[in-house]
């Protein structure tokens, strides 16, 4: 493992390395994922056909905290709860900003029935492309963190190409509207039923790290820290023969979406674009603690024998955008922990692993130990 801080005079070129301590859980052993392989597989299809399946950040122009998603036409509200376990909850939520319904798992404190006056902390956890709000419990140990016992964890439903965006439909906004879904309306409903409290953390896996990231600097003082594996960071940074707006437009029209309707044309709207780009929105992290986590594409500790070669070149391809996005970060002296963990491929492992070397950071801002 190499960790990184990245402070003012050493950035992740010429990082001090130094080895985590502490950490629980699965570590460089041989865990292997549980049901990820409905997200590789789509990941794979689209990469194999020259699509670069991952890529981009959100929708809306930069204002601020809930100004920035707009506001919901009418007030979001929850139609089911269903339980999945003594602390899983499942929600229905029927959404005017997103003009469907769409789902949001919890993971409730272990003590939030026995102390029903007391408020909680709140961290998010942000599926990646071609996946569901399914996943964190699916394909990590999540639910068995000792760390997030006294934590109020929210795994909303973000599209499979929802890039955590309000998107610009050619100017004319309108849904789908997933920004203000999550925080607008979902936010609402957290503080009004479930006892959010006002210390939230924000982690998400590719996709996921790009909306994490943007949401915490699109929405400054809502998030005390934020947490990239293996991100969208930077849709300029090199990655591969496809240009990042062209792979952004190609995985939209995979999924039978009008690339247009995201952030627009990439020239005529490029100031909307630089709104949703992690890489642009850097400066706006100032006072955030945060982490950032990416592979090499070669296969490590973690892969079966003979991984992919897609996944390998996924991870290859994200791999120059974190690290170009903590290179910014440098620049502006803002502070980052950057683990380039060197190999490893595009897989729900190493996010989990990460899960675990950026928890005490989490933990640290929403007030445990």
């Amino acid at each position: 493992m190499r960790l990184w801080r990245a402070e003012r005079g050493r950035g992740p070129d010429r990082a001090q390395r130094s080895v985590a301590k502490g950490l629980t859980g699965a570590g460089a052993g041989g865990w292997r994922a549980r049901g990820s392989t409905s997200l590789l597989t789509s990941l794979l299809v689209l990469l194999a056909a020259g699509l670069l399946a991952c890529t981009a950040p959100q929708g809306a122009s930069i204002r601020q905290r809930q100004g920035a998603a707009g506001r919901a036409s009418g007030p979001a509200r929850v139609v089911a709860v269903q339980a999945l376990g003594p602390r899983l909850r499942d929600l229905t939520i029927d959404s005017p900003a997103l003009g469907h319904r769409a789902m949001v798992r919890l993971l409730l404190p272990r003590r939030f029935a026995a102390e029903p006056a007391r408020r909680w902390p709140v961290l998010w956890l942000l599926h990646g492309c071609c996946d569901s709000y399914q996943s964190w419990t699916r394909s990590t140990d999540v639910a068995k963190l000792a760390g997030l016992d006294e934590v109020l964890v929210v795994m909303p439903e973000a599209g499979q190409v929802g890039f955590y965006a309000d998107w610009y439909n050619h100017g004319h906004g309108g849904p789908p509207r997933w920004e203000t879904f999550h925080l607008v309306e979902l936010r609402q409903l957290l503080e009004r039923d479930w006892r959010a409290g006002d210390r939230w953390a924000v982690a998400g896996v590719s996709m996921g790290g790009l909306g994490a990231m943007a949401y915490a600097a699109r929405h400054p003082g809502m998030f005390r820290a934020a947490a990239s594996y293996s991100g969208i960071l930077d849709r300029r940074a090199p990655t591969g023969p496809i240009p990042g707006p062209r792979l952004i437009g190609n995985l939209l029209g995979a999924f039978g979406q009008d690339p247009a309707a995201l952030w627009g044309d990439p020239q005529q709207q490029a100031a909307v674009w630089a709104a949703h780009n992690p890489y642009d929105l850097a400066a706006r992290l100032r006072g955030v603690e945060l982490f950032v986590s990416v592979g090499n594409g070669e296969p490590g500790p973690l892969d079966p024998q003979s991984p992919a070669q897609q996944a390998r070149q996924l991870e290859q391809a994200l791999q120059p955008q974190t690290l170009a996005f903590a290179r910014r970060l440098h620049q502006l002296a803002i502070p980052v922990q950057v683990d380039a963990y060197g190999p490893g491929t595009h897989a729900w492992p190493y996010w989990q692993r990460e899960l675990h070397r950026s928890l005490p950071l989490l933990l640290h801002v929403l007030g445990r130990r």
